[in-house]
């Protein structure tokens, strides 16, 4: 017998890293809120790696905390070890990363929903879910309460139709052995979205007692630790290593030898895996001239004798795992706790979906996270934030709030999805990003804190605090402009000495700052006035001295970008009426709806003649002259700086799903 449960403004279903972050987004900004989960002991589970951040993740983490959000936060208060990736490179992909506590993470972002005004933390499956005549959303669970919702957002992970694969092994799951979202797959399809079935998987976890870490490399954090949140204000420290081995021809043997009782390669799995995070049995296959290939050893906690093993993920039998395991330096007789596995799941077309996360034809109804086809946690977190706003302010008729590419890289993964859909689950990476060298980790806050303030997630405390920092900012940049350094033997002996020419006349310290040679740090004793400020200050300041010109050309693209980005399409237009465009592009915009001439130019199949086309047909429809160049005016998407052409490197340094 049903029953009626309540009413709620926001239901989010799901409460991994998008579900959290969309319930305390929407709970925050004032609207009821209830968070359905399977399973209350894994709200912020981390079925995968233990850490958040890594290469293009950390500045997701840095925006969401910007915004308001809780991972960078949560992150900072459970870090085992933290390191900065990339810093032999530009400061672009400097990205942030730290090995967590990951139950310590489950056990505060719980906490976290338990004690947040407006919310509602329920253990419950939802198993369907229908559209009322009213617009409003009824919800019905398991154990067939009923509960009727002004807006919904999906955030069901690897759960929806999840389907567990270790060798001939298969078994409707979740992730670590949880019960599945197994009926809510047929009343979304009934709702009318395209759903696709994806896969991941995870390494085995073994026993740190088992291990011989004699001869392997170790991988310290690095010191002073940089916290994820601009609002951490207790130290962190490292307090626990990682380590570092290597696959061998053994292992390639192995492997090998038993490729045909891998699920992924006998047929029996359909679900596209991740292209950036492959299993141990698809790096051995896809790159076979490679003699080895790279772990790391990582702790999953500091209560917990747990190790992941990260980069040796597989979906091959357990006694193949056991054999190639055994075969690697320092794991020789290591002992399997949880043996590694593959997961199939039901995610959605994320093209069906606004750059506000909601769905075009379904007003009210959100996605985020895995459920959208992307992968991993911080990807995740950055969606469900974005849909528990828009949601929330949807519910209060309030504008929506929107992010664009030259803002983000949340807005880079959002356009992303819904305008180049996906193949298989995707991941971030700062080579997605045109304009990375303006949306760099460390002026994060610079770029996003004054719209959280905005919205009402940030509080006035930190927004003191911000502020502050904006205004040290701009005097030490007036300061280093007007510094003017005379040359003297012991200042041009150190120029020499870091292969840049000496001075023969004074020279400003913001001249000298702009020198690739130079920096603050060995500057510092020429600098007797250098004030008494945090190093991010200076950090901000030298990056946008040294980068300033390669900064000013991205801030043109980004102006034409935006100057795209308002010409507006109507949501109903029939693009099969437009003479002009290719047939392909017809197809393309008509079933992808972007909203406005942009967004178009980035969808897979639509050419910069049919853009010039769109764009004849908005200014003869506004009674516009037509420009005689208009042709020229859609921006290349594969542009990018001259300086941070070290960023493809990333691509080219393996396919860990850490970046590292």
């Amino acid at each position: 017998m049903k029953y009626f449960g309540g009413n709620f403004d926001v239901a989010v279903i799901g409460a991994g890293h998008a579900g959290i972050e969309a319930a305390l987004a929407s709970a925050r900004l004032g609207c009821s809120t209830a968070v359905f989960t399977i399973n209350l002991d894994a709200v912020g589970n981390c079925p995968c790696n233990p850490s958040i951040g890594g290469t293009a993740k950390g500045h997701l983490v840095r925006e969401i905390d910007a915004l308001g959000g809780e991972m960078g936060r949560t992150a900072d208060a459970c870090t085992l070890q933290s390191r900065m990736l990339n810093l032999g490179k530009g400061p672009a992909v400097h990205s942030l990363r730290a090995q967590i506590d990951r139950r310590e993470y489950s056990k505060i972002m719980k906490h976290k929903l338990e004690t947040q005004p407006n919310l509602q933390l329920k253990q419950a499956e939802v198993t369907d879910l229908s559209r009322q005549e009213d617009g409003s959303w009824l919800l019905t669970t398991r154990l067939e309460a009923q509960y009727v919702c002004k807006a919904v957002i999906l955030a069901t992970g690897t759960f929806l139709g999840g389907r567990i694969y270790v060798g001939d092994v298969s078994y409707e799951s979740g992730p670590d052995g949880l019960f599945p979202a197994a009926f809510l797959t047929e009343p979304l399809k009934k709702l009318g979205l395209r759903l696709r079935r994806f896969k991941t998987g995870t390494p085995a976890r073994v026993l740190r007692s088992s291990i011989c870490f004699d001869g392997l490399e170790e991988q310290k954090g690095d010191e002073p630790i940089v916290p994820f949140s601009y609002d951490t204000d207790f130290p962190l420290e490292n307090t626990e290593p990682c380590y570092i081995s290597w696959t061998n021809e053994e292992t390639k043997r192995i492997i090998l030898e038993n490729i045909h009782r891998s699920p992924l390669y006998g047929g029996k799995i359909e679900g596209v895996g991740p292209r950036y995070c492959p299993s141990i049995e698809d790096k051995i296959v896809r790159f076979s001239d490679k003699p080895r290939h790279q772990l790391f050893i990582e702790p999953c906690g500091r209560d917990t004798e747990e190790m992941y093993l990260q980069g040796m993920s597989s979906s091959l039998p357990e006694d193949v795992q056991i054999a190639f395991y055994h075969s690697i330096p320092g794991l020789e007789k290591v002992q399997i706790l949880r043996s590694a596995y593959a997961i199939e799941y039901d995610c959605v077309d994320p093209t069906q979906m606004d750059s506000t996360l909601e769905f075009r034809d379904l007003p009210g109804l959100y996605g985020a996270g895995q459920f959208n086809g992307s992968s991993g946690y911080e990807e995740a977190a950055a969606q469900g934030l974005l849909a528990g706003i828009n949601a929330a302010r949807k519910v209060q008729g309030k504008s929506p709030f929107l992010l664009d590419r030259a803002s983000s890289y949340i807005g880079t993964l959002v356009d992303d999805l819904i305008t180049k859909g996906v193949t298989d689950p995707y991941r971030m990476m700062t080579s997605r990003s045109e304009y990375r060298l303006v949306l760099r980790q460390d002026n994060a806050d610079e770029r996003l804190t004054p719209m959280g303030w905005e919205l009402g997630l940030i509080s006035p405390e930190r927004w003191e605090k911000f502020s502050r920092k904006q205004a040290q900012k701009e005097e030490e940049r007036q300061r280093v402009m007007k510094t003017v350094l005379s040359p003297t033997e012991e200042l041009n002996a150190l120029l020499v000495s870091r292969g840049t020419s000496p001075l023969s006349s004074g020279v400003r310290l913001a001249d000298l700052l702009r020198r690739p040679e130079m920096n603050y740090k060995v500057l510092a004793p020429f600098d007797p006035q250098r004030p008494d400020l945090p190093e991010a200050v200076f950090e901000n300041v030298e990056i946008e001295l040294k980068y300033e010109g390669y900064i000013r050309r991205q801030k043109a693209d980004i102006a034409e970008m935006r100057r795209l980005e308002k010409k507006v399409l109507p949501v109903d237009m029939d693009y099969m009426a437009i003479v002009g465009l290719r047939a392909e592009a017809q197809e393309k915009l008509n079933r992808i709806r972007p909203e406005n001439v942009g967004q178009a130019s980035r969808i897979s199949g639509v050419s910069p003649a049919d853009v010039s086309v769109l764009l004849i047909w908005l200014a003869k429809k506004a009674g516009e002259p037509l420009h005689p160049g208009v042709e020229k005016e859609t921006p290349d998407p594969r542009s990018h700086t001259k300086a941070e052409t070290e960023a493809e490197a990333e691509r080219r340094g393996g396919v860990e799903t850490d970046g590292r």
